[in-house]
This record gives structure tokens, C-alpha cells and sequence, in this order.
């Protein structure tokens, strides 16, 4: 399912914070939106979800306006990860199976609805960890679990803000990797927040960089070069490849 926002704009009072943000993403595509604290990203991934209306602009959902769409057809079309997950004391099993009964508890298939937690929990290999409560589990082991909670829902578009947030850096490539390969084999449209560009030029096959609330550039990876890094990140750098991937390595400022 393609997404296409056509120009987003959204102002705070006093404050503008998107000004015509336009990009197109097709369905198979990990994005990743970048820029420095205060650039929009997480208000852009959130007028996507429809949590905040844009002043201006609009976004197509698969070629359908997503003004003209109830709120709940956006959750069914859409899983979103926020930036901070509320902690439910109970089993994984129960922690993504409340994310399927979430989008509609009057008319919850109760068997079809374990039947998808039990087939997302394999995909994304948490099915030996089911009848563990999460408050046993590691970092990575519980962002995999919001992660579950996202999909169980079988959404065509999956949003989320920092998932990588907090991790160590084991798991943050797991998590990253996870990303990329549901991405691929369930054919998603996968947008992801983050501040990682490593991690960025390792898995995402679409760059959307921010800067003062403007869209600066957006393309494949291959549009990640020091110039580009020095204009949005204000740092100056060389990329280098290192076993087989690009790699950004900082230079002392002066």
C-alpha cells in the first residue's frame, strides 16, 4: 500500500513546524525520516497517522484520501509504534493480542484474532517467549513485542517513531533487521523515526531528511553524501565503506 503526502504542512501557535512536505513511498519500502531534534520528524509520522490534522496538505493512502477515511479504517490500515509504549504487566501472548483487540473489542473475532497473534509471533520469532510477562524481558525482546502489537492488526503501513530508541547496539541492528525483512516479505510500507544514519545506510531503502520543518532531500541511499550530511546535520564528515556497508564517520569540528 503506497503513501503519498502532498503538502503537509502544520504550525503549533507561534510555531510552524512542516511546510510543504511532499514524498511518495511504495509498498516494500523501509523510509526512514532524519534530521536534528526539532525538525518535524515525529510530527510528520504523526500527521501520517492522522493523530494531528495538517493545516494544509493532505495524505493518500493507496490513492485514497485519508480525510475521507474513518479514524478506524487509518488504525486497521495503519500500525503505529509511539515513541514511549505504555507497560501492560502481562504475558507476550496477551500484551499483542490486546493490540488486536484494540482496533474494534465489539466486533473482535476472539479466534481469529489468536489465530494472528500466534502467526505474528512466529514471524518475528517471539513464539518461544509467548507465556513470558514482559516485565521479564530484555529491551530488544519487548520492543519486538510493540512491534507484534503493531502487526497483529495485519496493517499495510507500519509507522514508527525511534523503535531503536534506548537499545544496545546488538539490538539495535535486530530490531533494524526485523524491520527490514517484514518489510520485504509482507510487502509493507515501513516509515521509521530515527537519529541513527549508520543504522539508516545499513537497512532503509529511502531517506526523507528534515530541516526547519522543510523537506531538504529525500531519494534512495545513494543521496546520503557529506555534503548533504553537512547542510542537515551541520556536521562535517567522509563516508567510508566498511564490510560491504557505508559508514559515516564524524570529523573533529573546528
Amino acid at each position: 500500500m503506497s503513501i503519498r503526502a502532498q503538502d503537509i504542512s502544520f504550525a503549533y501557535p507561534k510555531t510552524e513546524v512542516l511546510k510543504d512536505i511532499s514524498f511518495t513511498l511504495e509498498p516494500g519500502t523501509l523510509a526512514v525520516i532524519m534530521g536534528t531534534n526539532g525538525s518535524g520528524k515525529s510530527t510528520l509520522l504523526k500527521t501520517i497517522n492522522r493523530l494531528i490534522e495538517p493545516q494544509n496538505g493532505t495524505i493518500f493512502i493507496d490513492g485514497d484520501d485519508y480525510r475521507k477515511l474513518a479514524r478506524q479504517e487509518i488504525a486497521q490500515r495503519c500500525g503505529y509504534m509511539p515513541q514511549k509504549s505504555a507497560a501492560v504487566h502481562c504475558t507476550v501472548f496477551e500484551a499483542v493480542l490486546l493490540g488486536h483487540q484494540a482496533l474494534n473489542p465489539e466486533r473482535c473475532d476472539a479466534e481469529k484474532g489468536l489465530q494472528q497473534v500466534d502467526e505474528i509471533l512466529k514471524l518475528i520469532h517471539l513464539d518461544q517467549l509467548s507465556d513470558r510477562f514482559t516485565n521479564e524481558l530484555s529491551g530488544g525482546e519487548l520492543q519486538r513485542v510493540v512491534i507484534a502489537r503493531a502487526l497483529v492488526r495485519k496493517p499495510n503501513v507500519l509507522l514508527l517513531d525511534e523503535p531503536t530508541n534506548h537499545l544496545d547496539l546488538s539490538n539495535q541492528l535486530e530490531v533494524m533487521s526485523l524491520l527490514k525483512n517484514i518489510t520485504h516479505k509482507l510487502n509493507l510500507t515501513t516509515l521509521v523515526v530515527t537519529h541513527d544514519l549508520n543504522s539508516a545506510l545499513r537497512f532503509a531503502d529511502f531517506f526523507i531528511l528534515l530541516k526547519n520543518g522543510n523537506l531538504h532531500a529525500s531519494g534512495p541511499k545513494t543521496i546520503i553524501t557529506a555534503e548533504i550530511i553537512k547542510e542537515v546535520f551541520n556536521l562535517k564528515s567522509v563516508i567510508a565503506e566498511v564490510a560491504g556497508f557505508p559508514v559515516v564517520v564524524p570529523l573533529e569540528q573546528k
